[in-house]
């Protein structure tokens, strides 16, 4: 039995390795708080959330199928919840059976017996929630789940599977055929069925198809003899029924490991419904489709860590390749380039996302390359940090990637982190590669924007006029102001009167002009 509630046709993968970029990816995006709110708490959700997001699809078709079988699991959160705690308590309780594991054919056995008897109980109470509430689901998903379940799980059969149990308890003994070879040793030994009695017979011991003889009590070397032909007549069966238990077991990890992507979309649901905040289903293009628009986006790690008002922000950027995003310190550019990449990550895993309404074209792979506080155990500069970093993005980014870019090259001074900015944007987008680039650098940003492309779309942070911040994004070009009045009524005092002279030179690092 298969759960196929993350694929059409196949189990969820497990055990394949993360991208090598996991650790940027997590830190650069905050996706350990994403997925923390998704768990609330349970090992197993998150760790299943954060493989979902990291391991995210490319076929539109794949995508689909899980955002029908999240809208069933939005809708009925508390049958969903009810399967999951049904196959966690399974796994759990059968992890906890005692048995010796000498390796004996008897110590199988009898673990097997026990693991596939408690295991049972599980499947009963699966089929009847399924037959339950199999028709208050329609997406293809979860209707094929409790089709299956009904079907394979029917009680004839059950019943058919404890009668089989019961005789391998072999209650009323072994009964081993074998023929003699070499030296009188047995060989060919085969498990029979034994054949019901009379019980005329049982009480008088009459009936005998054979010649018999007993073991004395005392006889330790005859009673290991016996033991070990019982051994090996029962070995192809005790190791038949650890594998079905094995397999009943694994149908329901698989099915816990499922569901708890499902649970944790549903837990993030309930958070962000707590705070006030929407969330759409995304609407994925292909690859090559080039486009991305939103309305309404935001940082959905945002309201999970703090009760301050998020602001939402638009943007039509369809057929553009690169994204440069200008203006003041502090005005959500880095918010904004973080809501964009946690979005398109949560489509391409076929999850809600933070927006009002958001479609992307599916990309190939993600990468970050953010500014990095200081490290006292760099063996290098900030600004070498940065080029190995970007080195190793290289390496592996391919047509159809995202690039999002925070502050690159900015340990440098402005001429050098300009030229080099521009020389990578340049041979990323000329790749295929789609690039969000947040900058203060106005050099940078002016060359790009002089080119007029149609390929490109330059946002800025919007700033009134007596200095406040909007955290709203509008479409403009780059200024060449620093704003240094913002600077001189954070030393001064907000009554302090300083005359801004935009000039002609870019921004000094501290603030200044």
């Amino acid at each position: 039995m298969k759960a196929n509630l993350m694929y059409a046709d196949r189990d969820v993968d497990l055990v394949s390795e993360l991208p090598t970029n996991t650790a940027a990816l997590t830190k650069d995006l905050g996706l350990d708080i994403l997925c923390a709110a998704m768990a609330q708490g349970d090992k197993v959700i998150f760790d299943m959330s954060k493989r979902a997001v990291l391991l995210g699809l490319t076929d539109l078709s794949s995508i689909a199928y899980r955002q029908q079988v999240l809208a069933d699991s939005l809708e009925r959160p508390s049958v969903v919840r009810q399967i999951y705690d049904l196959a966690t308590e399974a796994v759990e309780a059968e992890r906890k059976i005692w048995g010796l594991y000498s390796g004996a054919p008897q110590s199988i056995l009898s673990r097997a017996l026990n693991a596939v008897e408690l295991l049972l109980g599980y499947l009963r109470r699966l089929r009847q929630v399924s037959e339950e509430h199999a028709t208050e689901f329609s997406s293809g998903g979860f209707s094929r789940f409790f089709q299956m379940v009904c079907d394979e799980l029917a009680e004839d059969y059950m019943r058919d599977i404890e009668d089989h149990l019961s005789q391998l308890r072999f209650r009323g003994g072994t009964l081993i055929s074998a023929n003699l070879g070499e030296g009188n040793t047995a060989t060919g030994l085969v498990l029979r069925r034994p054949r019901p009695r009379r019980l005329r017979d049982r009480l008088s011991g009459l009936n005998r198809s054979g010649y018999s003889f007993e073991i004395s009590t005392r006889d330790d070397a005859g009673l290991r003899i016996l033991g070990d032909l019982q051994a090996r007549g029962i070995n192809m069966v005790a190791n038949a029924l650890a594998q079905s238990a094995e397999h009943i077991r694994s149908f329901f990890t698989m099915v816990r490991s499922e569901l708890a992507f499902y649970v944790g979309c549903v837990n993030l649901r309930d958070r962000l419904s707590d705070k006030g905040q929407v969330i759409c289903f995304p609407q994925p293009r292909a690859v090559d489709e080039l486009a991305v628009a939103a309305e309404g986006l935001y940082d959905v790690c945002l309201p999970l860590r703090s009760d301050d008002p998020v602001v939402g922000n638009d943007l039509a950027g369809d057929g553009k390749s690169l994204v440069m995003i200008t203006g003041a310190n502090q005005g959500g550019k880095s918010t904004f380039l973080r809501s964009l990449g946690l979005a398109q990550m949560m489509m391409e895993t076929g999850m809600f996302v933070a927006a009002v309404n958001f479609k992307a074209n599916v990309s190939t792979g993600i990468f970050t390359h953010f500014k990095r506080e200081e490290d006292p155990t760099m063996t290098s500069g900030k600004f070498d940090e940065e080029l190995r970093r970007m080195s190793e993005i290289a390496a592996k980014v391919a047509p159809g990637c995202l690039l999002l870019c925070n502050e690159s090259f900015a340990s440098t001074n402005e001429r050098e982190g300009s030229e080099i900015g521009r020389e990578v944007v340049k041979a990323m987008t000329e790749l295929g590669v789609k690039v969000i680039f947040v900058t203060h650098m106005f050099e940078l940003a002016d060359a790009f924007y002089s080119d007029q492309l149609r390929t490109s779309l330059f946002l800025r942070a919007e700033r009134l006029g007596d200095g406040r911040r909007t955290f709203k994004l509008r479409e403009g070009e780059p200024l060449s102001t620093s704003f240094g009045q913002d600077s001189y009524r954070r030393v001064f005092g907000q009554q302090s009167v300083l005359v801004e002279t935009p000039g002609n030179r870019p921004p000094h690092p501290d603030g200044w002009p």
